[in-house]
């Protein structure tokens, strides 16, 4: 079975690290996200189908000049020089590189932050094909007083401040300043000139090679057990269950559960796909009356949130317990819960509790299995459809875990629900129709608390608000609204009053995150 080249990240607890592992994987290189205290050894043993190639040290909020501060330990210095494997530091693990060569750190007179202009003085690697003046994001308090003499200072800013250097015969390699972040110029082609030119990766990751690993890897797992999959229709339970189905055939049962807060015909249109189209076994569940009862007169988000996760463990387990040899549960987890889930100073307890709609009740006494964690949600589309999921439901957007109990911003009844699931449908269906629905990362509407006066024929009305939301963003993290033009608004905000009763008013969020969020609640 082929090998991936790989690079390892060591987290020194950068708000950064991520970015560094989403702009390598956008170079199809495989990569990971480790503790800096973790074991290079262990962490190759565990996983004898990768090759490593290289390791970025990430920055972090310490300083190397603090007690105590974290370090690479004796047995990783010893195992990359050992096998010359090359280093990239970033803004701290540049410190870090400085401070166990021999070099001198000191609090820099002068601190940078935000965007600087560096300038490239002498050839490097690293800036192969890159343009002499650089804008760069910078984040630091200290800075290099002298390096070692085997070092070379490759690029210096304009406060005169070192901002690169490289030990070539060391395989060491280092940035003062963040190329993983969107600020950077040439960001992009300098972690490529570190990756491709400097590391040598050459074996790609590739969807057909992750599915025959991993279906071989569940094969041998689960032997002859039966397998219990939540699938809710979103993109990755979705994704999850078909690549279970490949590795495991009819000893996967899935189970979808209506909880009344899903788009309109969500359920209808999953039990088509997945149980006459793909013939998975496929238990339904309609629990939106259940639901709606528990939600009654409920406003406050958080409280929405925990009944709604209450309620879809509760039923869950009840028909589980229906399923007779069941030893394994399959989540659709994805790599950044992975990340957001581990603390860079240690192994941590907490589990994203938003995760599957509240994660896996221990009295279930069943195993997790995760078949996506090593994915990030791009990489997952790409391998859905590879295994024959149809494009329409690859590309779907976002949408949360508590449904439109998020996006109705009072108490939830049948009434507002159905407002809700046909003004999104509405808006949906416009974004198809006028080709933006794949320009956009994720769109919805949303029922406000709010009545306003309209009129309606001869006659005035007193009927909902409806806000429309549609940004286009990366990761979530940050995310700015769509600029629609005014042919598409009025058409959408037309179609929705005259269709939709209950609605007489369409406003649209010109609100960016931050500082508000993506959601409303």
């Amino acid at each position: 079975m082929k090998k991936f080249d790989f690079i390892l990240i060591l987290d020194f607890g950068s708000q950064y690290t991520q970015l560094i592992a989403r702009k390598t994987r956008e170079s199809r290189v495989y990569c990971e996200i480790h503790p800096f205290h973790e074991s290079i050894k262990d962490i190759i043993a565990s996983n004898n189908n990768l090759n490593l190639k290289g390791v970025i040290l990430s920055g972090g909020p310490a300083s190397v000049l603090e007690k105590d501060s974290p370090a690479l330990s004796k047995e990783n210095l010893d195992f990359i020089r050992g096998n010359k494997i090359p280093v990239l530091g970033l803004c701290y693990g540049f410190h870090l590189i400085a401070k166990f060569s021999g070099g001198k750190i000191h609090k820099a007179k002068q601190r940078e932050y935000g965007h600087t202009y560096i300038s490239i003085i002498n050839k490097s690697g690293l800036f192969n094909k890159i343009k002499k003046d650089l804008k760069v994001w910078m984040s630091h308090g200290d800075s290099i007083r002298f390096l070692p003499d085997d070092f070379i200072v490759t690029s210096k800013s304009k406060n005169g401040i070192i901002s690169s250097f490289e030990n070539k015969k060391s395989g060491l390699y280092g940035l003062q300043f963040h190329p993983e972040v969107h600020h950077t110029e040439q960001g992009n082609d300098i972690l490529n000139n570190f990756v491709f030119g400097i590391c040598k990766v050459k074996n790609l990751f590739e969807a057909e090679s992750f599915i025959e690993t991993k279906v071989k890897e569940i094969k041998d797992k689960v032997g002859k057990s039966t397998v219990i999959c939540a699938l809710s229709g979103g993109v990755d339970s979705s994704v999850a269950a078909m690549l279970m189905k490949k590795a495991i055939g009819n000893k996967l049962t899935c189970i979808h559960i209506d909880n009344g807060l899903m788009r309109k015909n969500e359920s209808e249109t999953v039990i088509k796909l997945f149980r006459k189209n793909f013939k998975f076994n496929l238990k339904f569940v309609d629990a939106s009356e259940l639901f709606l009862s528990r939600l009654k007169k409920v406003i406050d988000p958080e409280k929405k949130r925990k009944i709604i996760g209450k309620t879809f463990i509760e039923i869950f387990e009840r028909e589980a317990k229906k399923i007779k040899g069941a030893k394994y549960l399959v989540q659709g987890t994805l790599y950044p819960d992975v990340i957001e889930s581990v603390s860079f100073k240690g192994p941590s307890v907490t589990i994203k509790s938003h995760h599957n709609v509240g994660g896996l009740p221990k009295k279930m006494d069943l195993m997790l299995i995760e078949p996506l964690r090593e994915l990030f949600k791009d990489e997952v589309r790409v391998i859905g459809k590879k295994l024959g999921l149809p494009e329409f439901f690859i590309k779907r957007h976002p949408f949360p875990g508590p449904g439109l109990a998020v996006r109705i911003i009072s108490d939830i009844t049948k009434q507002k629900t159905t407002i809700l699931k046909e003004v999104d449908n509405i808006f949906i269906e416009g974004l198809i129709k006028f080709g933006l629905y794949d320009k956009i990362w994720q769109a919805f509407a949303v029922l406000l608390p709010v009545q306003s006066v309209g009129v309606m024929g001869d006659e005035r009305s007193y009927e909902n608000v409806i806000a429309l939301r549609a940004v286009n963003s990366v990761d979530g993290m940050t995310a700015d609204f769509f600029h629609f033009e005014k042919e598409f608004l009025t058409y959408i905000s037309n179609k929705i009053i005259n269709t939709v009763k209950g609605v007489n008013r369409v406003v649209y969020d010109i609100s960016s995150k931050p500082p508000a969020t993506i959601e409303w609640e």
